[in-house]
């Protein structure tokens, strides 16, 4: 079984105009998805990012004080699942709750070192 990264962008626009008890809502989404990929097996972990963070530049002799991308774009968080294909993790990232708000999902094998 191969492990695959979920890179979950965007959504920031959306997640601000959401009451307290609307994010509540959708964290309890989260937490019921991600229960139950690791029910079946298939989670190997995740976390959300914040915002905030550095980009290096030119060989790291350079650093700025923000990521170098559109809010869109943004990486808003990851997931590790354990998947026989590539098919099957991107069937697995179909009930992603970030869609709700807009995101994207993308999926990418982790290649062994």
């Amino acid at each position: 079984m191969n492990e695959y990264m979920f890179l979950i962008r965007g959504g920031d626009e959306v997640i601000a105009s959401k009451s307290p008890k609307e994010m509540e809502d959708h964290m309890q989404k989260w937490q019921v998805w991600m229960g139950g990929l690791a029910e079946k097996g298939k989670l190997v972990g995740g976390q959300p990012l914040k915002s905030e963070g550095k980009t290096l530049l030119e060989k790291g002799s350079k650093i700025i004080d923000r990521p170098l991308v559109e809010g869109k774009e943004l990486v808003g968080g990851y997931i590790i699942v354990k998947a026989e294909s590539l098919r099957e993790a991107s069937e697995l990232a179909q009930g992603c709750p970030g869609f709700d708000f807009d995101c994207s999902v993308e999926v990418r094998e982790i290649s062994p070192m």
